[in-house]
């Protein structure tokens, strides 16, 4: 079964290759996530993020999804020294770049609770994958049409930060200026809502964000710095590299992977 629908302002596609589908497994995917949209968007002015923006919610009469949710946000600012912040002056409370793998994680756990083993679900790029193994690319940072690297993953997520689409809209909150340093940080995690938020980031971070999501527990990195240099983790889980245009791979230590 294959699914494709416009949610949260990108595209998510859902494919399940069990022999049954669960009855109404893919419609469970799509409302909860037109839930979050409609929930936490802080572009929609009824949402619980906007009616917190404009002080019309205390932070003790927030949804418990919203208060866990804002949790995650202030362990990663804290985690990242406050590179990473979904709060920056004059933008107001921007808790997205936590939401999306957050939420899509939650519809993976749908999945399985409903009995599905084997699916891949894409929100614009960033994938969690049940069972396996499957085949993910890396875009490549100059070339929209090739990929820099293929992955394998089974029962895992990855998530890639770059100025691909948006332009430089990744921000170092410490300076409140774009983020410089990367072209592009991919991290494979056991769930989408650690991927997402720890390649947002360490994107954030610049250089110095390759070696601290390295570091995180669980994760595992793919990156090209602003000298297009590829630096990569030891473990990652490798189908291939098309690294063409750009420096022999090495891991953050500097060590030939």
């Amino acid at each position: 079964m294959n699914r494709v629908e416009h949610v949260m302002g990108l595209p998510v596609s859902l494919r399940i290759d069990d022999a049954c589908v669960p009855e109404g497994a893919a419609d469970a995917v799509f409302a909860w996530l037109r839930e979050v949209d409609a929930r936490f968007s802080p572009f929609k002015p009824d949402s619980e993020v906007s009616r917190l923006n404009r002080g019309e919610l205390g932070t003790t009469d927030v949804s418990r999804d919203l208060a866990h949710v804002l949790e995650l946000c202030e362990q990663y600012r804290a985690a990242s020294g406050g590179a990473f912040d979904v709060r920056l002056p004059g933008r107001g409370l921007d808790p997205c770049a936590v939401v999306k793998g957050w939420s899509v994680q939650r519809t993976a756990e749908l999945l399985t609770a409903a009995g599905v083993r084997r699916f891949c679900l894409n929100a614009g790029g960033d994938i969690v994958a049940g069972g396996g193994p499957w085949r993910v690319g890396i875009r490549h940072p100059d070339d929209p049409g090739r990929v820099c690297a293929v992955l394998e993953l089974t029962d895992a997520a990855v998530a890639t930060s770059g100025h691909y689409e948006r332009g430089a809209h990744i921000l170092d909150a410490r300076t409140g200026l774009p983020a410089t340093g990367l072209l592009s940080l991919t991290v494979v995690a056991p769930t989408l809502t650690e991927a997402d938020a720890t390649a947002t980031a360490a994107f954030a971070l610049g250089a110095e964000g390759v070696a601290w999501a390295a570091g995180r527990p669980g994760c595992e990195v793919f990156a090209v710095d602003a000298a297009r240099k590829v630096l990569r983790t030891a473990g990652l889980p490798m189908a291939g590299l098309r690294t063409a245009g750009l420096p022999t791979p090495r891991t953050p230590m500097g060590d030939a992977a």
